[in-house]
């Protein structure tokens, strides 16, 4: 007998979390219509038997139903501001890909312009960035607050995905878009806790963003959830994510924690190929979380415990702000966080 189909398995072929999915499969609120007809075409491709909306939805809209009205009616140019190598990042290239690909279905082209030292410190925009042709911006790695807040001051439909670190506990005055960087790093706390661990180290700048910085108040309120304390002697910061500096502050440790969390995945493979140099065994000796789920985190061996984000999902929501806010402008600013999950493997086996 065939096995039936589910919603996560859709979520599954479609790497999306099964919230999307149902969202698409019961006609919910929230969720671009290219992005559900792709979720619907997959439903009927895999033989989903309960989708009577979907018989509905390709009769009524052969397929796509996407509205132009909001690209038809002003410049088609959805401006990328970056101030970091996006094509370094598996995340962001990832999100950029599926983003891009939901814009063009809206009659938008997305432009990047890369923001130089030079325009970080004269807080000027790139020379071939034309303000009367951009519909929306978008920032990506833009960290630099006082720089963001320029770019705030445009006027222009603006969203950033990530954003400078919280300051008297302000973000940008701006849409906000972030993963979820507080449940996986909680909930891997939880199961460490409950198998006998009490001794927790953070490694990574959180002072670089607030992703890094939502990480770091995570790990602190996992572990007063537990009951646990915050060693100050395990909490390793160096300033603008220094190799070296992480290197000699682990070098120097008097006794190790029992499990590192780490900021992102490479700050992760950083500090085991560090501490692997002078002879520590992970995870026998000490065990490690990264963040990202980057597919270096899948090469290393340990293969690396870390919380996955959901590129399509971060995409989908993005298209989503930009657009609500290019229709209504004077709406208050939203944070939006996406839901990620935490991965268990080897780097943290007890």
């Amino acid at each position: 007998m065939d096995k039936k189909v589910t919603i996560q398995d859709i979520a599954d072929a479609l790497d999306l979390s099964r919230n999307t999915v149902s969202k698409a499969i019961n006609n919910s609120e929230g969720i671009a219509e290219s992005t559900k007809e792709m979720i619907l075409n997959k439903a009927v491709e895999m033989g989903y038997k309960q989708f009577s909306y979907v018989k509905d939805f390709l009769l009524t809209s052969g397929g796509s139903d996407v509205n132009r009205d909001t690209a038809d009616s002003g410049p088609k140019e959805i401006a990328l501001l970056t101030a970091g190598a996006v094509n370094n990042s598996h995340f962001a290239s990832l999100m950029l890909d599926n983003f891009t690909h939901e814009i063009q279905q809206l009659g938008f082209s997305l432009v990047t312009y890369r923001i130089s030292a030079q325009n970080l410190e004269q807080q000027t925009l790139p020379r071939a960035f034309m303000k009367d042709n951009t519909r929306a911006v978008m920032c990506i790695e833009v960290f630099d607050r006082t720089y963001s807040d320029m770019i705030c001051s445009l006027g222009l439909p603006t969203l950033f995905i990530d954003c400078a670190p919280m300051e008297k506990g302000k973000t940008v005055n701006a849409d906000l878009l972030l993963m979820d960087n507080i449940a996986g790093i909680m909930e891997f706390i939880s199961v460490m806790a409950a198998k006998g661990v009490r001794r927790f180290g953070f490694i990574g700048d959180y002072t670089h963003c607030q992703s890094f910085y939502e990480r770091y108040l995570a790990f602190r309120a996992g572990l007063l959830n537990e009951g646990l304390e915050a060693e100050k002697r395990f909490i390793i910061a160096p300033q603008g994510g220094n190799v070296d500096d992480m290197a000699d502050r682990l070098e120097h440790l008097q006794e190790l924690p029992e499990v590192f969390i780490c900021a992102n995945d490479f700050v992760a493979i950083d500090a085991m190929l560090i501490l692997r140099s002078i002879g520590v065994r992970i995870p026998e000796d000490v065990r490690f979380l990264g963040f990202d789920d980057s597919p270096e985190s899948r090469a290393f061996d340990p293969v690396l415990s870390t919380v996955r984000i959901h590129t399509q999902d971060m995409a989908f929501s993005a298209v989503q702000l930009l657009i609500s806010r290019i229709k209504e402008p004077n709406m208050e600013t939203r944070t939006v966080h996406v839901a990620s999950d935490l991965i268990l493997r080897k780097s943290s086996e007890i």
